[in-house]
């Protein structure tokens, strides 16, 4: 079941995340980062890159201190990987995951 939460930092700022069926429709859920001014503005972030039907509803799975960190550190504020919880992998950019399903469309 999708999912996701967020976290208020101290500068007013929220970072949200949020795990989701992967945008690449192969089944498997992605989990997405993102850092903006409030919620609103971070769902709007996901939304216009296409991903159109993404809802926060409640704080269930918050972000970690370690995704967090993550986001903090990107230039772009918004990053995602492909199997939530696994530390193995490493935090991608946004941009990897749209030249990849435009690899596959195209």
């Amino acid at each position: 079941m999708p999912g996701g939460g967020f976290s208020k930092l101290p500068n007013g700022s929220v970072v949200v995340a949020l795990s989701l069926p992967s945008p690449l429709g192969d089944g498997s859920t992605a989990r997405f980062l993102v850092l903006a001014r409030n919620r609103a503005r971070a769902l709007t972030r996901l939304r216009n890159l296409g991903l159109r039907a993404v809802y926060l509803r409640g704080n269930v799975e918050p972000p970690t201190p370690d995704e967090i960190t993550a986001v903090l550190h990107h230039p772009d504020g918004l990053l995602w990987r492909g199997q939530p919880g696994a530390t193995q992998e490493l935090w991608h950019p946004i941009r990897a995951l749209l030249q990849d399903a435009r690899v596959r469309e195209g």
